[in-house]
């Protein structure tokens, strides 16, 4: 399934991006307002070096770009990457709708 024109390999990244739930945390907090990555790494039971591996991933997943001010990095969401997943996954959900419509439409023949 093509979405936007995305390879396998993007759309691999995104959801690998995605499958970890620090990353899904960090998402969340970074789409409404951008945070440095070490205010970031001061809600985590981990290392600074984790969070900025974390941000890496999702950086490389284009779910997320980095903004220097100053000393800072400013991770911020990328909402049309966000987006872009999003139509994927209603692509996978239209598919089995109309998958469960046939079968419905089987066991009432």
């Amino acid at each position: 399934m093509v979405v936007d024109q995305w390879s396998d390999a993007e759309v691999d990244r995104v959801f690998q991006a995605l499958a970890d739930a620090t990353r899904r945390d960090i998402m969340t907090r970074v789409v409404e307002h951008g945070q440095s990555v070490s205010v970031l790494a001061r809600d985590y039971d981990m290392s600074f070096a984790a969070v900025q591996k974390h941000v890496a991933v999702l950086e490389r997943a284009t779910l997320v770009t980095k903004q220097r001010n100053g000393r800072e990095q400013i991770v911020h969401g990328n909402l049309d990457a966000i987006r872009r997943a999003a139509r994927l996954l209603e692509g996978y959900e239209q598919i089995w709708r109309l998958r469960a419509d046939r079968i419905d439409d089987l066991l009432a023949e």
